[in-house]
Parts: structure tokens; sequence; C-alpha cells
């Protein structure tokens, strides 16, 4: 009776309430876990991947010891969406509110900490956990990531660079945890997210020669100084992976934890950050777990955040969670493989909803994405509206930075890339075109394939409900914003009332729902 009594003590003393139920822990081996996530840190910017210029050695070290996955996805690439989507294994479209970024959290959601805690695990969180958005008032009275361990500060080698010293506060939270309970603990980087540090990058040493520039952005001056002040804040993010290894190894937990180091969406640079682009939602991942996992395995199966948070239940031996729609990765670490270990993981959708703008129709726009291992098709549900904020609002949706300036300044080509209006359609072969350059939409030769891809995409949006594909998409602009533009964003609300539009599938062709459909502006492709 007494290994019932423990967790249910500790999911009151934690304030737990509904969905979350209290079970009985699983067996003695259950494995730690230490998630470890960067803040806008782009997928190939790692020695693992092949990076020369941005050096990860203990990022890296997990991959060699562990798994390094080669196709790992965000279904959203802002910051919000996706920790919502890592926290309850759905997708994003899935999560109501939580959905847009500056939203709030719906506490009808589980989250996979307070899953793991009501089983008997000490969880923790330091740094950055879920936001930004509102959590508070739907109920949940602490971080969806957990408990916040943040007394330990730091001076970091730049200014732009959080002092919270990441590190030191999981080795206290190791420190504080009742002994043989197994941990979860959540570290947020807030690293490389912006600002940074102007010429951090070359005062510490770097060269601007030795950078990489994508093809999407002009390979000048500005752009290699700016990336280099981006790779001083990773280099700086992954020196905290080899101190909390180090902290893990001092405490005899390493062999014993499963360690996934991964990141948000891609870097805070003009087209990447919040745009559905390969660089924007492709994220990095490894995952060490001691003598489990055969070290050196290099996987391509197709990988999506929501899939950790059922991975971390099977490990911890609870049943699947009845709202989780992600996929368990346990086969996939424990096989002997590399290469393609689940063949039917070949396919990824990706999406996203209201930017943080806070003003009303100046909010980018909603998009929807399947991704194959050839090819990448791209559905903008409204093509007249800009795709990283209005001209007039400084293109808001795209961080501050010299790169945007530069590319406001002198115009042209990669002007338009980043911040042009797009077509309602995009196909890129990424076999070809990994950074997504050249759009074959309109190519006669690839019609067939784009109607495939979009009848597949469609298809599978509707079986997971997502409004967008159900007709209902008007809904995510009727979901509060919380953000720092909230008071002016809830007056437009109030003289407008936008009510969601509603049009039910395969019906479309009824006068009366023709008008519905008209009223939401298409949703579905």
């Amino acid at each position: 009776m007494r290994s019932l009594l423990a967790p249910l003590l500790l999911a009151t003393l934690v304030g737990l309430v509904d969905p979350v139920e209290t079970v009985a822990a699983g067996g003695p081996d259950r494995p730690n876990v230490l998630f470890i996530i960067f803040d806008d840190w782009g997928w190939n910017h790692a020695g693992a991947y092949g990076c020369s210029w941005v050096k990860t050695p203990n990022f890296d070290r997990v991959a060699r010891e562990g798994i390094l996955f080669k196709n790992a996805f965000t279904s959203n690439p802002k910051c919000s969406p996706c920790r919502a989507s890592i926290l309850t294994g759905r997708n994003s479209w899935q999560l109501e509110e939580a959905a847009c970024h500056y939203g709030i959290f719906p506490r009808k959601f589980a989250v996979y900490p307070e899953l793991l805690e009501a089983a008997g695990y000490t969880v923790g969180l330091t740094g950055k956990g879920w936001g930004p958005g509102d959590h508070q008032s739907t109920g949940f009275k602490r971080n969806p990531a957990g408990p916040l361990f943040d007394e330990h500060t730091t001076q970091p080698p730049a200014s732009g660079i959080a002092r919270t010293d990441y590190a030191k506060n999981f080795e206290s939270f190791l420190g504080k945890r009742p002994a043989g309970q197994p941990f979860s603990f959540w570290m947020g980087f807030k690293e490389p997210h912006r600002g940074y540090e102007r010429h951090s990058g070359t005062r510490l040493g770097k060269r601007p020669e030795d950078v990489k520039v994508p093809a999407y952005l002009p390979d000048l001056d500005v752009v290699r100084d700016d990336l280099l002040d981006y790779a001083v804040e990773v280099e700086y993010a992954d020196a905290q992976i080899g101190k909390a290894l180090q902290a893990l190894e001092n405490a005899g937990e390493l062999e014993r934890t499963l360690i996934i180091v991964t990141s948000d969406h891609g870097m805070p640079f003009p087209r990447v950050k919040g745009q559905i682009f390969e660089d924007g939602f492709h994220l990095p991942l490894a995952i060490r777990w001691g003598a489990t996992i055969k070290p050196g395995r290099v996987v391509e199966d197709f990988v999506n955040v929501r899939d950790f948070a059922p991975t971390f239940l099977e490990l911890a031996g609870l049943p699947p969670h009845p709202q989780i729609t992600g996929k368990s990765l346990v086969n996939v670490l424990r096989s002997q493989a590399s290469g393609w270990v689940d063949r039917d993981r070949n396919v990824m959708l990706a999406g996203k909803e209201r930017h943080d703008l806070g003003r009303p129709y100046d909010w980018g726009y909603p998009a929807r994405a399947i991704r194959t291992p050839e090819f990448l098709y791209v559905h903008n549900y409204f093509p007249d509206r800009w795709p990283a904020g209005n001209p007039e609002t400084d293109f808001g949706n795209c961080d501050p930075s010299p790169t945007k300036e530069l590319l406001k300044a002198i115009g042209g080509e990669f002007y338009e890339i980043s911040f042009g209006k797009r077509p309602a359609d995009a196909l890129y072969r990424l076999t070809d075109d990994p950074e997504c350059v050249r759009n074959l939409a309109s190519d006669p030769a690839y019609t067939t394939v784009m109607a495939t891809l979009r009848d597949q995409m469609v298809s599978m949006l509707r079986q997971e409900q997502d409004p967008r594909a159900l007709g209902n998409g008007a809904i995510f602009e009727s979901y509060k914003y919380v953000g720092p533009r909230a008071k002016g964003y809830d007056a437009w609300l109030k003289a407008h009332n936008p009510a969601p539009a509603t049009v039910p599938v395969g019906d479309d062709d009824a006068p009366a729902k023709k008008t519905a459909k008209r009223k939401n502006q298409a949703d579905a492709p």
C-alpha cells in the first residue's frame, strides 16, 4: 500500500487536477529523463550534422554515444505551440488555444511531467519551459514543464546570453530529489534566442570566412557576422550539456538516464523562425540511454516532438494516455539498426496559426504542410496576407536583427523571399533544393505530385480533427491573445465579434454551406 500512497501524496501536494490521474509506480528499471531543449537552434548547426563553424562537442557526444536522428520535426515552428506539443504529445492544431503563439494553455490537456510525477517521478525545470503565453488562468499552478529550479546564476561570456546557470540548477535538483526516486528534468536553454551582443562572435575569436550562409540569405559581411553571434550562443548552451552530463556522472545516474537534446524550431533569422520551410521546422535531435542504445547509430525515421511524451510514459511503465496522438519511440531506441528502423515513419505534417503580433489581420497567415523524404508541399490559406507580418508594422513576426535590417535596406530577391507575399501553394523537391528556394508548384511536370500530396495532407489533417481541414479554421483567430498588445486586440474582438464558420466535411456544395465557406475564406485547400 505504501508504494501507492507516496505518489498520491505527491500529486496532492503539487495540486494536480483533471485530466491527470495518479497511477501506481512501475518497475525498478524505469529510466530517469533529462530533456534538453534549445530555443531557436537550427537543425544543421551541429558538428554531428557536418557543420564546421558551430562547435557542438557535447551534442556530438550524445549523438556519438547514442542515436543521431536525421529527420526530427516540430509540427509548429514557434516557441509555445511547439512546447505544448512536446508536453501533451499532440500536434499543435489539436491543442485549441495552445496552437497560437501568446495564447492560453487549456488545462484540459494532460502534460507528461505531471503524469510522471503522479507515477512517482521527481520533476523539475530550469530556464525556459512552456511559453510565452498564459497557463495560470486555466488552472496550472506552475509552468506545465514542471516546478522551477532557477536559483543559481552565472556571468556568461556575452551580454545577450541569459544569466541562468542551467547546469548548476540541475545539479541542485539532483541533490534535493528523494533518494532512489526516478526523475524527469526539463533543461530549457534561452539560447540562441535573440537578442545577441553585436559582434560577440568576432570578439570571441570566430572567423566570418568560416560561416556557411544559406541560399535564402545574401552572402554579405553583416549576415556572416550575425551568424557568428548566433553561433556563440549555440556553443554556450552546448557547454551546459557537458556540465549536465558531468553532474549525472557525479551522481552515478548517467547510464540510467534517457537524455534527449533538441530544439523548438529553426534559427531566429528571416525566412526561418515561424515559417513553413525546411529550416523552420526541421530540428536537431540526439538521444542517449546508456547501454540500452547501441552507440553511433544514425536513424532516418521521421520523428515529431509529439512522440517524446508517449516515449517517456512507456518507459515509465504507464499505459498510453488517451489524449496523446504521438507515437512512442521505444521500438526505435531499443533497435540495433541504423537507417530506416520503422518504415511507417516516412511522412510528417507541419503548420502554424496566429503569430505573436496581436494586431488583427497582421498575424502572417496560417499554413499546413506535408513532408516526405523527397518533397515538401505547403498550402497557405491566406496568400493575400504578409507571411512575416505587415510592412507598416515592420514585419513583426521576424525577430529584430542586423540581417533583417540589411534585407529591408537592399530590397530585391532576398527581401521578397523573406517578407513578400507567397502563393497559395508551394512545392519543393528537397533532394536537390533542401533550402526551399525553387517553388515547383506551377511546373506542369509536378502537377500530379502536388495533387497527390495535397490529398494526402488533407486526409491526414481530417483524421486528426484539424479545424482548418474541417472548414472551421476561423476558430483559431477567435482565440484569446495574451501578448504585449492584448488590450488593443481585445478591443478589436469586442467591436467585431468574429464568429467561427463551420463547414461539414464532404458537403460543401449546399448553398448555405458555400456561404459559410466563403466567410471562412476556404479553409480546406
